[in-house]
């Protein structure tokens, strides 16, 4: 039955993930062969704290020299100084596109093949515009990428922004239709926190480093992916300088991955915002753990309503976030329209998601109908910090 309804919702084009070996992996092989003045370098599993004491001990120069030798282990290392990652990650890329141009001159590439080389050629060139905050890059197989917009070392409150399906390197910012790709969402967020609080030090993640669902299909309709990414979520939240309150907002597939996530997250996490949610693999706010609050929103033309919150061992993703029984605080999306129009300026979603990220929660809007008082929860189980 599970099965039937999610083929008549559109869930069920099949589409496989299969991670092969590629620049990072060989990457990681080398550094873990490497040493510094005759010392060990940390694995790239070791603990946020290790990595940064590690980095601590080393000069400048040693440093700078790290970074450009092993680029792709760097750029994505957990309590690598972030300034650092940066530098890392635009050497990563010059090397990406110096092995996609090398790529070009194998006659045995199709023309489709040149056509996707090319695009992401264009797309690393674009990432390298500037002076651009990209915090992890990894070129194997679709791609993972992460940005930030503000100062993580100065910021006392951070906001990731988790998106959806078919995230990957050349999805993750987009000339047309900008505010429905993670850059233009987390640049949209950021201006929007500056605007709602000016004098409270924001950086905003847009955070594509995880492999997200190809599709709305059997991976988008099962918990495999969100697991995965999960991880990676919790890894970089714990890796993150300083000592700033930490906001996630995730969109659609990502709430999912928000979800899982949520049951060990750090303290520093105050609040979880999901939009058109399908679920996030609970049956209530409370299943959720965390002292983290949990805010969800949904448009009136959001497809994602149609979508059965239904969950059959690993299929479905439980009870809709929006509805009373789960017991979410409720924010309106006045303004936006379809699945992806959240973070566009001038929607009520993108200032709510401000006020929280700045931690207003008293100037947050209820949706129609709901008076007063989004700040309290949906439902009188649910915990209030």
């Amino acid at each position: 039955m599970v099965l039937i309804l999610l083929a008549t919702t559109g869930w069920t084009a099949i589409r496989t993930h299969r991670p092969q070996p590629g620049a990072r992996a060989a990457a990681q092989a080398a550094w873990n062969r490497a040493s510094a003045d005759g010392r060990r370098l940390p694995r790239p599993e070791s603990s946020p704290a290790a990595v940064r004491d590690f980095f601590r001990s080393l000069g400048e120069t040693q440093r700078r020299r790290l970074a450009e030798r092993h680029a792709l282990v760097v750029g994505n290392l957990n309590g690598a100084p972030p300034a650092l990652r940066y530098r890392a990650n635009r050497t990563a890329l010059r090397q990406a596109i110096a092995a996609e141009r090398t790529r070009l001159d194998d006659p045995r590439l199709t023309e489709l093949g040149r056509e996707q080389v090319a695009r992401r050629m264009q797309r690393y060139g674009s990432l390298l515009r500037g002076h651009r905050q990209i915090l992890a890059f990894d070129p194997t197989g679709p791609g993972r990428v992460a940005e930030v917009f503000g100062d993580l070392d100065t910021a006392q409150r951070v906001s990731v922004v988790v998106p959806g399906v078919d995230t990957h390197l050349l999805t993750f910012e987009r000339t047309r239709r900008t505010f429905t790709a993670p850059v233009g969402m987390a640049r949209a967020l950021h201006r929007a926190e500056r605007a709602a609080a000016p004098r409270v030090r924001t950086a905003v993640i847009a955070w594509a480093d995880y492999t997200s669902p190809a599709g709305v299909g059997m991976d988008a309709a099962a918990g495999r992916l969100a697991a995965a990414g999960a991880v990676t979520l919790r890894a970089l939240v714990r890796a993150l300088p300083g000592s700033s309150s930490v906001a996630l907002f995730c969109h659609s597939y990502g709430s999912v991955v928000c979800g899982v996530a949520a049951r060990s997250l750090p303290s520093r996490v105050t609040d979880i915002a999901v939009a058109g949610s399908p679920g996030m693999r609970a049956e209530r706010v409370a299943d959720l753990g965390g002292r983290a609050r949990i805010w969800a929103t949904r448009d009136a033309d959001d497809w994602i309503e149609d979508v059965p919150n239904l969950e059959f061992g690993e299929l479905g993703h439980g009870v809709d976030p929006v509805s009373p029984a789960f017991g979410a605080r409720l924010l309106s999306a006045a303004g936006a329209t379809g699945h992806t129009g959240y973070f566009v300026p001038g929607t009520a979603s993108l200032a709510n998601f401000a006020r929280v990220g700045v931690g207003d929660l008293a100037a947050v809007s209820c949706p129609p109908g709901r008076g007063t008082g989004c700040g309290q929860p949906a439902s009188p189980g649910h915990r209030t910090l």
